[in-house]
Formats: C-alpha cells, structure tokens, sequence
C-alpha cells in the first residue's frame, strides 16, 4: 500500500498500492495457439548452489548486473511463459512437457501447471490414458529458461491427444504467450528427454549479518514522535491515507483514549489492533470509524538496515476489510521505493488469509511509482505451507546488493534483482484498514507478533 503511500496485492485483480494499477496474477493473458516458435538459449547455469543459505561472498552471478536501474525508476523487461506441444510415440509410458520463458527473468516466475482432458472422438482421459498431473515450476534470476514436466501416460493409442494447461497464469511473469498445449500421441515420435538441470535450489533462510536489534515486548516502547529506542505509531505523513481508499485512523493510545489500544503486550506478545470505533474521532476534517495501528522504526537506528535480514514471528488477523503487512521504507523519507514483505489484502472478497502470501517491490521517484514486482501465491499449493491466521509463521527478507529475496517459514518463496541499491530501510509493521464506510467487524482484527530481529552485513549496513 502506498504507505506513505503504498503496499500492494493475489487474487483476482486486487488493487495494488500506492495508485490505482490493477494487479491479476491468476487470470492468464489471452493464449494464443499453438507452441512458441521464437528459439531462445538458457542462460549460464551460473546458480549451482545448495537450499541454504548463500553468504555475499559467494553469491551466484547475476544476469542483470550490468542492468541500469537508473537509480530505482527502472526495471528490466519481465518474462512470458508458453507450454510446448509434444507428439509422444504411441504406447509410450511418458511425457516431457517444455514450459518455457522467453528472456532471462528479473525476479521468480511461479507457475502452477495442470493436465486437462482432451476433446473429440480422440480425447485422452484422466486416469485411462494419462496420469492426472499437478505441478508448481519455478524459474529464479539466472535459471535456464525452460524446463519439463513429467507426465506418466497410461494408454496412448495413436491420436489420442489431452492438454497441460495454466490455469493460474503465471505468478511474477510479464504475461502468458500461451496457456495451454497439447500432447499427442503419433506414429513414429521420437521419445522425449527431462531438462531438469541447472536450476537453482530454494535458499533456506540463515541470517548473515550481525544481529543489530531485538523486539523486547517487556520493554518496547511507542510513541507519536517516536525515538532512538521508541517506535513511532504513525507514518512520516500523517495518520491518514484516504488516497489509499484506507479507511482507518492510525491511533496513539495517548492521542485517541476513548478507543481500545492500539498496541498490547500479551503472553510476551505484542499486538497489533485494528478496530471498530465505538465512538468516531474527528481527524483532518472529517469523522473516521475505524481505527488501524502501524508502529514504525523511523527513529530507530538500529532498526535500520542496508544490506541485511528482517524477520517477524507472527500470527495474522483475518478480518475482511483487513490490510496487515510487515514492510520496509527509506530512512530518506522518499517514495518509492518500498520493500513490502508480507501483506494480507482482506479488503478483497479473493484473499483466504490462512493460504494467500503476497511480496513486493515498488520503485519510481517524487512519490510516481514506475514499476512494481510482484508475488502473490497459494502457499498451500506452491510451498506447502498454510494456516497464518491460526498459528505463528515466519517472515523475513534478505537485502543484498544484488538480490532481494522473501522468505516464509525459512523457506524462499521469492527473489527479485534489487533495483535500489545503497539504499537504507526501516521496518513497518501494521494493520490497515480498507472497508468503506461499512462495519469493521468478525474474524480477528489483531497481528500478534512473537518475534521480530533486524541483522547488518559488516561493512555494509548502517
């Protein structure tokens, strides 16, 4: 949402931060037919590293070093996926499917593939003549730029022809040459191969800078000025952002006492509250009827990182009209850019709190956002990870000089180039709210957060 003006959104079409751009990860471009034609070349397989994590020292080669990002209002060209169509010898007990991008890619592309039965007089069916087959690929900066998908094949009489499709899209891609392809069985057919090698395995999360902060429930402090050891309950802007379509008043305990407060420490646990307020408070000329809280550490120089690691322990709220996020903004005070590590968009009838992530970043100049990079994914169906409405899950993020990479559960769900290099950050951590005018009521309208630590490279955070 533009928090200072933004944070952003998976589902269909959720409205991203800061502006009114539109975001549609799951719904594919129009598909053309057929198997792309254009012959493309897989990069260096420069990546042959292992699921953990990877020190500065030896991180892999980036295809976009040499990129000019033009101080963070610039982004390289994202890449489209297609399916390949592949003719199968009749009776083969196998097929390779390509899914491909066309171009190297800035940040991972996810896609989630599935088969589909085919039609006609020579249709191929699940379970009589191939195996039901569902994957998710992923293709990182600096992968080969086409992979397989094994499909087990039960009957293929000659003809007999099903389809792999996207039934998604394509999560992080610039968009879709074509949705589906089909398999078909043909006299003759050579037999295909599995390309599998040189991609990248997911990095497990391992901070590796100096641990510079710790959140200490028993002692933190907040405040409206916030300080060197105090966090700060409002934005650098004010305590409004109706620009956002937000329609929650950031509170102070000490500035709105007839609400519930915003902040709690329980069980050793902050909390975060949104709320319905009982009684509306008169702010910026108008009447506001939900409260949001959002604790900042803009004062907080230890908070701040350059080069470095975030990482919260927390649970999500989950009711709709909700905006929960932990992101980071310049200590410089300009927007863009942003770093947004989790964001959970209840306002949107799509969002399922409990499956849904989402990562972004947002980049331009003079608060005039130019791009975007985003992720938003089924967890349950990409990772295997869900219920972060119910139980406590980990967040984090790894800025590097080269790469910006999400994390959930120590597990790499997400990896972009990062554009804003030199950057400093300071973490967010909030609840919005966007709903209207309506009641602000139902599910759960806390964030509690069990644990939160920043950690500085030597040498290069502040």
């Amino acid at each position: 949402m533009k928090r200072l003006i933004c944070l952003s959104l998976l589902v269909p079409a959720l409205a991203s931060c800061g502006g009114d751009e539109t975001a549609s990860p799951t719904s594919a471009a129009p598909a053309a037919t057929g198997a792309v034609t254009t012959s493309v070349q897989p990069l260096p397989e420069t990546w042959a590293v292992s699921g953990t994590a990877i020190p500065y020292s030896t991180t892999p080669t980036n295809p976009f070093a040499a990129f000019d990002f033009k101080n963070g209002t610039v982004y390289p060209q994202k890449a489209a996926v297609s399916i390949g169509t592949v003719s199968v010898p009749v009776g083969a007990t196998e097929a390779f499917v390509p899914v491909r991008i066309n171009r190297a890619t800035p940040n991972t592309v996810i896609v989630r593939v599935m088969t589909r039965n085919g039609s006609g007089t020579l249709a191929g069916i699940e379970g009589r003549h191939f195996q039901r087959t569902v994957t998710t690929l992923f293709f990182r900066p600096g992968d080969p730029l086409e992979q397989t998908v094994r499909i087990p094949l039960l009957r293929m009489d000659a003809g007999r022809t099903f389809d792999l499709i996207l039934p998604e899209g394509a999560v992080g891609a610039g968009g879709v040459i074509n949705s589906s392809a089909a398999i078909t069985a043909v006299v003759g057919a050579a037999a295909g191969t599995a390309r599998t090698a040189g991609f990248r395995a997911a990095r497990t999360f391992a901070p590796t800078g100096t641990l510079a902060y710790t959140l200490d429930p028993a002692s933190m402090r907040w405040s409206d000025a916030g300080a060197a050891d105090t966090w700060r309950t409002r934005l650098s802007h004010g305590r409004t952002q109706p620009a956002n379509g937000e329609s929650g008043l950031y509170l102070d305990p000490v500035l709105h006492p007839t609400a519930l407060p915003p902040f709690a420490i329980e069980n050793s646990e902050l909390v975060i509250r949104s709320q319905q307020l009982a009684s509306p408070i008169f702010h910026d000329s108008k009447y506001w009827h939900h409260g949001a809280a959002i604790l900042t550490g803009q004062r907080m120089p230890a908070t701040q990182v350059t080069y470095g690691q975030y990482e919260w322990e927390a649970m999500m709220p989950n009711r709709r009209g909700g905006w929960p996020a932990f992101w980071l903004l310049p200590v410089s005070g300009a927007w863009p850019p942003e770093i947004d590590v989790y964001e959970g968009f209840g306002y949107s009838s799509g969002w399922n709190f409990s499956r849904n992530i989402s990562s972004n970043i947002h980049g331009g100049a003079n608060n005039t956002r130019t791009f975007t990079a985003l992720m938003q994914a089924n967890a349950a169906n990409a990772y295997a990870l869900q219920g972060f409405d119910t139980s406590y899950h980990k967040y984090a993020v790894d800025v590097a000089p080269d790469f910006i990479t999400f994390f959930v559960d120590g597990k790499e769900t997400y990896q972009t180039v990062n554009p804003f290099k030199g950057t400093t950050w300071y973490p967010l951590m909030n609840v919005a709210v966007k709903n209207g005018t309506a009641e602000y009521l139902g599910g759960t309208p806390e964030m509690r957060v069990r644990s939160f630590n920043a950690w500085k490279v030597p040498g290069r955070g502040t």
